[in-house]
């Protein structure tokens, strides 16, 4: 039971890091993590900037996975 609401949760992180990456792509909007109130330490910087490469990766890997799909067709 706590293993599969850890894992919820897990996934639903990297769901929001996926989402922002997807943000930041259409539209160059990234969440802001040189203000001093919101980090005061290098480590919780790291940890920010690592969530959020997380996202970018999921994104590129999904992105590439859909290209190769016959589901999925590129409109523009």
């Amino acid at each position: 039971m706590v293993l599969g609401r850890l894992t919820h949760y897990a996934f639903d992180a990297v769901l929001l890091s996926a989402f922002l990456a997807g943000v930041k792509r259409s539209t160059g909007l990234t969440p802001s993590i040189k203000s001093e109130s919101m980090t005061q330490q290098t480590d919780v910087r790291r940890w920010i900037d690592n969530y959020l490469w997380v996202g970018e990766v999921v994104m590129d890997q999904s992105v590439a996975l859909m290209s190769s799909s016959g589901y999925f067709e590129r409109k523009r």
